[in-house]
């Protein structure tokens, strides 16, 4: 694998923004600033971001970054998932954690995605079938007392890919599929005091470039080259765009919505509004934990 070190040093840079979005989460912060904060941090540290920073707050489990203009800020109790990446040219590294703003009234729910990963993280070695690895993250979960989300899930990562083959569920879908040796993969437990599921929510401002084609509108071309540019097929924020472009990013980005170019990603809050923790390393099979 000639990109490993590249990979590596991704996941040293993930691993240590990870770590100071943990230290600097803190009660009244803004969400914007904490977002802005890990995301420069990450470029400080030689890389760039794979994609928007995730901060998703209580009974919200995935794909919420704040808007330009948010003004939520983090509260007394909020069980917050920092969830971020870091690439070294395209080659692409994924964690994630869960803190509890100011309070430790949820630490079990927390410390059971924490344990369904560590344990999960033995099991990716060349030769394990997929089932195996979900089967031991709902096992964990459940003795915990909670429920794994089974419509989200871990994942394989490529060059510029965050998701791709193979998916690593969080339960035991009898996938026979083995890991093989310089498989990148991200483990991602969520567990939940709700139902289990998730349905997807309003547009979190997050996209992806998804359908290259041309448009007749002059100003959005150059959005699309500026993001193939810059982002290639790795997902970016409207605020990434607004700094660049001002507030027509929004109207040029919706253009391209409406024409299939730019694919929207939607927040994803659990069903039954249940508190969610998450959890994520990214492993090369056959090397260990890199993040």
């Amino acid at each position: 694998m000639d990109n490993k070190e590249d990979i590596i040093k991704s996941g040293q840079i993930a691993k240590k923004a990870l770590e100071f979005g943990k230290e600097i989460a803190k009660e009244n912060i803004k969400v914007l600033e904490l977002a802005e904060k890990i995301e420069s941090k990450i470029i400080e540290l030689g890389g760039k971001p794979a994609f928007p920073v995730g901060i998703s707050i209580n009974h919200v489990a995935a794909h919420d970054t704040p808007l330009y203009n948010d003004e939520r800020i983090l509260k007394k109790g909020d069980i917050v998932k920092l969830d971020l990446g870091a690439h070294i040219n395209g080659n692409v590294t994924d964690n994630a954690a869960t803190i509890e703003i100011a309070t430790n009234n949820n630490s079990k729910l927390i410390e059971s995605s924490e344990k369904a990963l560590k344990e999960a993280a033995k099991l990716a070695v060349p030769n394990t079938e997929i089932f195996e690895i979900g089967k031991l993250i709902q096992e964990t979960i459940t003795r915990f007392g909670f429920s794994p989300i089974k419509n989200l899930s871990g994942h394989g990562i490529d060059k510029y890919i965050v998701h791709t083959f193979p998916t690593i569920p969080n339960y035991n879908n009898n996938d026979k599929t083995k890991l093989k040796e310089d498989m990148v993969i991200a483990i991602e437990p969520f567990a939940t005091t709700g139902q289990g599921l998730v349905v997807e929510g309003k547009n979190s401002s997050i996209y992806a470039l998804q359908n290259i084609k041309n448009t007749r509108n002059f100003e959005a071309r150059k959005l699309i080259k500026f993001i193939q540019e810059n982002y290639k097929t790795l997902p970016f924020a409207e605020r990434w765009l607004i700094k660049e472009f001002g507030l027509k990013a929004r109207l040029l980005l919706k253009i391209l919505e409406n024409e299939n170019i730019v694919h929207p990603y939607g927040v994803l809050p659990e069903q039954s509004k249940g508190l969610v923790s998450q959890s994520e390393y990214t492993i090369l099979i056959g090397y260990g934990v890199i993040t």
